[in-house]
């Protein structure tokens, strides 16, 4: 009786400390987030002296009011949901067919072309080279300069083809085979359906990156029309940044670093929207996904 006593005490011990760290590690990610929520409706001379903590301060929404004023921010929103639905329905199709023929045995030489996918992670011709490279396919100043070198992403494919050799047998695809089936209809009425959760953690992972990205349009895109969200709402950040423009006013400067810092904060929760957004539908696969593709093979 004791020893179970003894031994029931020290599980409510360890259950105390094991909660006690997981609601610190919980409060240390989700206040900074929380920060900017309030932070962006406060005002910022409270953001200042450090009044802000669990509730806005001197709400104001001049912020926001500032970002939406831009008209290119809907085109912006326009172009990034086009960007981001093509470029990861291409991803996932490129990723998920290029996974599966290399997790089978029966592939000659899948060593070798897993080598060079590989080699790709460590060593890659630069900047200067890929735009090049663009140049040469004629992609400058068009959406496809943002998809096609990103077509497919060798770790997410290594994910893929790790979760196919532990999670579909030879055995399976054969007895499909031995039905009748071709290597198509298997591909899609066998394999697929039993793929749904890795199906849903490259859906995500695609989609955030074609939804973060901006460097490459940066870099590729000419026409202000064609911007993706990010951009353009690194653009507005820039235009009014206090040290962007000569400014000998001191009141003047401060007003519009109060503004600056606003926007700072409303272009994050702008940008974040849709993505937190999407990740409850796809919450309960993000685990599974990951899980099964890097701990087994």
């Amino acid at each position: 009786m004791n020893n179970k006593l003894k031994r029931g005490r020290g599980d409510l011990v360890f259950d105390i400390i094991n909660y006690t760290l997981l609601t610190l590690g919980m409060l240390m990610v989700l206040y900074p987030l929380y920060f900017i929520v309030i932070g962006s409706v406060s005002d910022p001379n409270a953001v200042y002296e450090g009044r802000v903590y669990l509730l806005p301060r001197g709400v104001t929404l001049d912020g926001y009011r500032r970002i939406f004023k831009e008209e290119s921010i809907w085109t912006g929103y326009g172009n990034t949901f086009l960007y981001t639905f093509s470029g990861t329905a291409l991803n996932v199709v490129l990723t998920i067919s290029a996974a599966f023929t290399l997790s089978r045995k029966s592939l000659p030489g899948r060593n070798f072309f897993m080598f060079m996918i590989i080699f790709t992670m460590f060593f890659n011709g630069g900047l200067i080279p890929s735009y090049l490279l663009v140049q040469r396919l004629g992609l400058i100043d068009k959406i496809w300069a943002l998809i096609f070198p990103v077509a497919v992403g060798p770790w997410n494919l290594i994910i893929a083809r790790t979760f196919f050799q532990t999670s579909i047998p030879d055995e399976l695809c054969e007895a499909a085979y031995i039905d009748g089936s071709s290597h198509i209809h298997m591909f899609i009425r066998v394999v697929l359906p039993l793929s749904r959760a890795l199906i849903a953690i490259m859906v995500l992972f695609y989609a955030i990156a074609h939804w973060n990205s901006y460097f490459s349009a940066l870099i590729y895109l000419r026409s202000e029309s064609k911007y993706p969200l990010q951009l353009i709402l690194r653009n507005i950040l820039i235009e009014n940044d206090v040290s962007s423009s000569m400014v000998y006013d001191a009141y003047s400067v401060g007003e519009k670093q109060k503004l600056a810092d606003l926007i700072k904060f409303g272009v994050i929760i702008v940008s974040s929207i849709p993505v937190l957004i999407l990740y409850p539908f796809v919450q309960k696969y993000f685990v599974q996904g990951v899980m099964i593709g890097a701990i087994k093979g």
